[in-house]
């Protein structure tokens, strides 16, 4: 393979100068004529093409024409010829004109030389790349159209561009593009390979009408450009939907795997596409230098949110991560994925469970970290109502043992992973997490009324991620795959959502932030509007290809116990203020009394250890005051019971 690489090379080489000697001939015919060619250039021509040929050979080889791909050939191509062509015959004429005064050689040949040379080197090039394109019956005829599925593409840019080229032969050529839809009224009636745009998208019901008309009927459509808002792709969506159009995307960059090159994979719109927000745009250099050259730690390094936050953090170039979790098989996964990905970042792979404060203690001493990303949790609601005790002992338990640790160890952040849920929590699980945020804004709180040089303790809080381990997004998927019903608790209830890639910056972002403060923050990302479970349903069933209520039926199953309609991200009692990074909010810490809370703490952490469930929910009570889950009454004790 590589002496046949190296044979082309030579063989482009080859062809690149006698291109050269071939301008040479043709500049002098074309501006001497046949009739006075030999005449004129008798005593001068042999020497002078040979030199010609020599100077273009050496200058050729210094900007490496002969390395592109001519199949891939560009106007960038285009511009480094030119360049070099001028080059090589600039130092031609100087050396010329320092040995015949260029009495020899007409001035206005140079010109015609550069124009033809240019011609000869671009011209085979494009026209390979055309014959690689369409291949040869293609290059001579309109290809067979009956055959391919005629699509719509929404977005008339680059994407778009690559797309209709791959159609006609590649990884594209079982499609036919009849048209292009763009916002940009400036590409309307403009054409890319032959290829028209019709308008907008709001006109999208007149293109699709006009397209039927002339027999272009597209039986698919297909997003090529990113700069649609969320709501405007619901309305896209609704359309399509109308005229039994599947909605396919093109991956973006970043869904390229590596290995796959030149393929361009149609696959349904992503849900997230369909947020109803853009993604907030983070500082990523403030999060390199907060995690570069440091040692890092994450609990639950295995889990949804752990394992991505191993993914970015190692991509920061951390001096060492000490990866801890008790799943031996989420463990195994990831460790199994950087060695993969960053085989050079030394990372110890630890199993245990932050109950153990010997263990914690233990890893932080052997480990020395620097940051500490505290995700280990037990975050399913139903789970931790039916199992209120290994709750507690989780999530309260756990997180005072990390702090403690990071403490004691001298880590210099600390960044607990909290939820929505724990803002005027229902559950149980959001009322631990209401208690380990407590827990680390008083420790934090405490810390910096003495050392300047204390461990800053960060809470950062967010709702639902999508795709995470339990979220109902996959649920959904794996309920439409199937073939339904799929199951909504309330058609009022919402949510709000983000993806585990925007989760895991925030969680960086707000790392960074609180690594300036004095410690005891909470932030919160701006999510939004909440999202209609209902609605989000509607649109997978959709997303899908399938007609929500007629293909895939949808059941109300009611709130479950601890489930609230709606969640919140603030309580009434954190005022808000902003942040240097747009679109992350700071909330103030409400004030706790460290040593009683310690205290309050103890005495929860010993009745879920003794299983005593009723004791533990009095602790909790007395703890989380606003906990809606212990309200007074008859409801409370069927409550309990319910959950114990």
């Amino acid at each position: 393979m590589q002496t046949s690489g190296i044979n082309r090379t030579y063989a482009v080489a080859a062809f690149d100068v006698a291109m050269a000697a071939i301008s040479f001939v043709v500049a002098l015919l074309l501006r001497r004529g046949i009739d006075n060619f030999w005449h004129e250039s008798g005593g001068f021509f042999f020497e002078a093409i040979l030199a010609f040929s020599a100077i273009s050979a050496i200058v050729f080889w210094r900007m490496r024409i002969y390395r592109g791909f001519w199949r891939y050939t560009s106007s960038r191509d285009v511009s480094k010829i030119a360049w070099a062509t001028g080059i090589a015959i600039l130092i031609f004429v100087a050396l010329l004109f320092v040995f015949t005064r260029l009495e020899a050689y007409p001035r206005s040949a140079l010109p015609i030389n550069l124009m033809v040379l240019v011609s000869l080197l671009v011209g085979p090039r494009i026209l390979y790349r055309s014959f690689m394109e369409r291949g040869l019956t293609g290059f001579f005829q309109r290809t067979n159209d009956g055959h391919r599925v005629p699509v719509l593409l929404l977005g008339a840019g680059d994407d778009a561009e690559l797309f209709i080229r791959s159609s006609l032969s590649g990884s594209a050529a079982n499609y036919r593009v009849v048209g292009l839809v763009d916002d940009d009224t400036a590409k309307t009636g403009r054409h890319i390979h032959g290829v028209r745009v019709y308008g907008p998208a709001h006109d999208l019901v007149a293109i699709l009408q006009t397209l039927k008309q002339r027999g272009t009927q597209p039986q698919r459509l297909i997003l090529t450009s990113d700069s649609f808002e969320s709501d405007r792709l619901r309305q896209i969506l609704d359309l399509a939907d109308g005229f039994a159009m599947p909605f396919s995307r093109l991956p973006r960059m970043t869904d390229f795997r590596s290995g796959v090159v030149g393929d361009i994979d149609i696959r349904p719109v992503a849900i997230e596409d369909l947020l109803g927000r853009p993604q907030t745009a983070l500082d990523n250099k403030e999060m390199a230098a907060l995690i570069h050259g440091r040692r890092v730690c994450i609990t639950g390094a295995g889990g949804s949110i752990g394992s991505e936050l191993c993914r970015q953090i190692a991509g920061h170039r951390p001096a060492h991560m000490t990866l801890i979790d008790n799943s031996e098989y989420n463990l195994y996964s990831i460790d199994m994925e950087l060695t993969g990905k960053f085989p050079d970042i030394p990372r110890d792979i630890l199993l245990g469970d932050v109950r153990d404060r010997c263990r914690l203690n233990t890893i932080f001493a052997n480990a020395h970290p620097q940051l500490v990303f505290h995700a280990a949790a037990f975050k399913h609601v139903h789970m931790v109502e039916t199992n209120p005790n290994e709750g507690v002992l989780t999530n309260v338990l756990g997180t005072r043992n990390v702090a403690d640790a990071c403490i004691a160890h001298g880590v210099a952040v600390m960044m607990l992973i909290s939820t929505d849920k724990a803002v005027n929590p229902s559950n149980v699980m959001g009322a631990t997490k209401r208690i380990a945020e407590s827990y680390c804004q008083a420790l934090g709180l405490s810390l910096a009324e003495g050392d300047q040089a204390h461990t800053r303790l960060v809470t950062v809080r967010f709702g639902n991620v999508l795709a995470s381990s339990g979220s109902v997004v996959p649920l959904f998927q794996q309920q439409i795959a199937n073939g339904g019903p799929v199951t909504v608790t309330d058609p009022e209830v919402t949510r709000y959502f983000m993806t585990t890639r925007e989760a895991v910056q925030l969680v960086l972002q707000a790392s960074a932030l609180g690594a300036r403060g004095q410690g005891g923050e909470i932030f919160v990302l701006d999510m939004g509007e909440p999202v209609k479970i209902n609605d989000l349903a509607i649109q997978m069933i959709r997303l899908a290809g399938k007609k929500p209520e007629r293909d895939i039926k949808i059941v109300y199953t009611g709130l479950r116990s601890g489930e609230k309609l709606t969640e919140e991200l603030f309580h009434e009692k954190e005022p808000l203020t902003g942040t240097s990074v747009s679109g992350i909010q700071r909330a103030a810490s409400r004030p706790v009394d460290l040593a009683r809370l310690k205290t309050q703490i103890d005495r929860l952490c010993n009745a879920a250890a003794a299983g005593d469930s009723e004791q533990a929910f009095a602790e909790i009570g007395a703890i989380v005051t606003e906990f809606q889950g212990l309200a007074p009454g008859s409801n409370a004790k069927a409550t309990r019971r319910a959950i114990r």
